[in-house]
């Protein structure tokens, strides 16, 4: 992770990440830093898939979906790893599509993704409620917790009701590994409300500033006073992942999608190593 790879690379690394391939369905574990699209001049995995669809031996032309932390107002999510779930049925895509859909408003969680964090919970499980809203802050759009929820801004959807369920699989030193499990469907929500529980992603670049410390207690922070930066760790965190301040800019974002529940069942997608190294690193066990 500590470098780009070329349209080639990521191709190899695509074919040896296939976790499921059955009928129109194709499964992938996408690695971090791979955006799902992007413009037709970046590297992405919608540009790729002509290309893999031929070196896999598939007829048909494949569609996402779903991948990590996709949403309609962020389908080029690149930072999240994990499942890319792609057909190459019309129809079979959108029947999914609305299982997932359904699934959410039956109060079921079919996506289940892994999180390092800096930082534990208080509560080694419960539920992150808050509305959340698209702001411009400076030069970029953040997304921004709501907690006081008016039914005008509902009504006119600038401010949308999110839930993420969480459980701490295990804690060590300060960092944890946890099972998240978003009930909705919003950019960056992960991101967000590990946040509001005083727990930045490990390699949150964008909103692990908006938790500060005083005496070595969280707190949160004001999107006007807590400008984006890379993420800042202490010396004895550095050490224990064996990177210079110099390379924190470059590690990645510790949010993967593991598991997705389909129709016939659940479909899995392991951590991928850099995940691994760094529960090794921190001394969580793998789960």
């Amino acid at each position: 992770w500590r470098r780009l790879l070329g349209p080639k690379e990521t191709l190899r690394l695509l074919e040896g990440s296939v976790v499921h391939r059955e009928g129109a369905l194709l499964a992938l574990n996408k690695p971090p830093g791979l955006p799902v699209l992007g413009r037709p001049e970046d590297l992405s995995l919608h540009a790729l898939l002509p290309t893999l669809r031929r070196r896999l031996g598939l007829a048909a032309e494949l569609h996402v979906v779903k991948a990590p932390a996709r949403s309609q107002a962020a389908m080029s999510h690149r930072e999240y790893s994990g499942l890319v779930l792609l057909s190459s049925c019309y129809h079979t895509t959108k029947k999914l599509q609305q299982f997932f859909t359904n699934a959410r408003w039956r109060g079921q969680y079919p996506a289940t993704y892994r999180a390092v964090t800096v930082g534990v919970p208080a509560e080694v499980e419960g539920d992150i409620c808050t509305g959340l809203r698209w702001q411009q802050q400076q030069d970029r759009a953040m997304v921004m917790p709501v907690p006081a929820l008016g039914r005008c801004s509902l009504a006119r959807k600038d401010v949308k009701s999110t839930l993420t369920r969480y459980r701490v699989l295990s804690a060590m030193e300060g960092c944890a590994l946890l099972q998240l499990q978003p009930r909705t469907a919003f950019p960056e929500q992960l991101q967000v409300h590990l946040t509001l529980l005083l727990c930045p992603a490990l390699g949150d670049h964008k909103y692990s500033s908006l938790v500060g410390r005083v005496l070595g207690v969280p707190f949160f922070l004001t999107p006007e006073t807590a400008p984006t930066r890379t993420q800042v760790l202490d010396k004895e965190l550095l050490s224990r992942l064996g990177l210079s301040p110099r390379q924190l800019h470059h590690l990645p974002l510790h949010i993967h999608l593991q598991e997705l529940v389909l129709p016939e069942g659940p479909l899995c997608a392991p951590p991928l190593p850099y995940f691994l190294h760094t529960l090794r690193c921190l001394g969580l066990p793998e789960h």
